[in-house]
C-alpha cells in the first residue's frame, strides 16, 4: 500500500506552493473537487492541468492526454493556446538544451500539439451530461494515454434544470461513484470544477459549495479557491492524508503560477 502511495502520479498546478499543498499536485487514482467563486481562476485551473498532463516524460510530466467535458461554455480556446505556450515557454526555461533533443520531442513542444490532445465535449444539459460520463468507460478503453478528465462545471446543470431532489441526489451519488472507479481502473486524475453558493447556518449566510450535502462524499480531495482582498487563495478542505492548509496563487497572462512571482502580469478572469 506505502509503495503505491510512494509511486503516485502528480499533475503539476503551475503553481509551487499549491503543489506543496496539494502533496505534489493534482493525484492520479483520486478524485478532486476544485470549488469557488465566479472569476477566482477555477477554469483557469481546469485548463492549466489540461495542459500539463501533457508535459512530456523527459521534462518531468505524464505525457498523458486529457478529457475536458465543459457544461458551460467557459472553455475558450484562444486561452488554452496561452496557457499552452506558457507551459513550452516554462519547460524550455528549464530545459535550455531541450531544442537539441528530437525532432519528436520538438514537435511535441508546440501549442497545437497542446490542443489536439484535450478531447472536448460539450454537453448542454443534465441528460448530456450523464450520458458523457456513462460513454466515459468506454472512450477510455479506446484512448489508455488519457491522464485527467476534467468537468467545467459539474453541478451547473444539476442546479439549473432538476427539480427532483432525491432524485438528483441519487443521480449524483452514482455518477459520483463511476467517476471514483474509473479514476482507479484507469490510473487518472478526476477533478471536478464545482460553483458556490450562499447557505443559511447559524444565523449567518455563508459560502458553501453547490449541491455540498448531496455531493460531499464524491470526491478525495477538496480545494477551495478564495478571495482574500485582491488576492486569489486556495484551501485544502478536505485529504485522507494531508494536513488542511492554505497557499496563495495567480493567474496570469501563462497561466496559474505562484502568486510571489512578478514577472508574471496577473489577469483577472470572468
Amino acid at each position: 500500500m506505502l509503495s503505491e502511495e510512494q509511486s503516485q502520479k502528480h499533475i503539476t498546478t503551475g503553481s509551487g506552493d499549491l503543489n506543496n499543498i496539494l502533496g505534489g499536485g493534482i493525484h492520479c487514482k483520486e478524485v478532486t473537487e476544485i470549488g469557488g467563486v465566479p472569476g477566482v481562476g477555477k477554469t483557469q485551473l481546469g485548463i492549466q492541468l489540461a495542459i500539463n498532463v501533457q508535459i512530456p516524460v523527459e521534462y518531468g510530466g505524464l505525457g498523458g492526454k486529457a478529457v475536458y467535458i465543459d457544461t458551460e461554455g467557459s472553455f475558450m480556446v484562444e486561452r488554452v493556446y496561452q496557457i499552452a505556450e506558457g507551459c513550452i515557454s516554462d519547460i524550455l526555461e528549464h530545459f535550455p538544451h531541450s531544442h537539441e533533443k528530437s525532432s519528436f520531442a520538438q514537435k511535441q513542444l508546440q501549442p497545437e500539439h497542446f490542443l489536439a490532445d484535450i478531447y472536448y465535449f460539450r454537453v448542454c444539459s443534465y441528460t448530456e451530461q450523464i450520458a458523457a460520463i456513462n460513454y466515459l468507460e468506454k472512450f477510455l478503453g479506446e484512448h489508455k494515454d488519457v491522464r485527467i478528465v476534467i468537468i467545467d462545471s459539474v453541478t451547473f446543470h444539476f442546479r439549473q434544470d432538476f427539480d427532483d431532489m432525491a432524485l438528483r441526489t441519487r443521480v449524483l451519488s452514482g455518477l459520483s461513484l463511476k467517476l471514483m472507479k474509473i479514476a482507479k481502473a484507469y490510473n487518472l486524475a478526476v477533478v471536478l470544477l464545482n460553483q458556490v453558493t450562499t447557505k443559511f447556518a447559524e444565523g449567518s449566510f455563508q459560502l458553501t459549495l453547490a449541491l455540498g450535502d448531496s455531493w460531499s462524499h464524491s470526491c478525495t480531495n477538496r480545494l477551495i479557491l478564495y478571495w482574500n482582498g485582491n488576492d486569489r487563495y486556495a484551501y485544502l478542505d478536505k485529504s485522507p492524508s494531508l494536513p488542511v492548509a492554505s497557499a496563495p496563487y495567480a493567474v496570469t497572462g501563462k497561466g496559474v503560477r505562484d502568486a510571489g512571482n512578478s514577472n508574471h502580469k496577473r489577469v483577472r478572469v470572468t
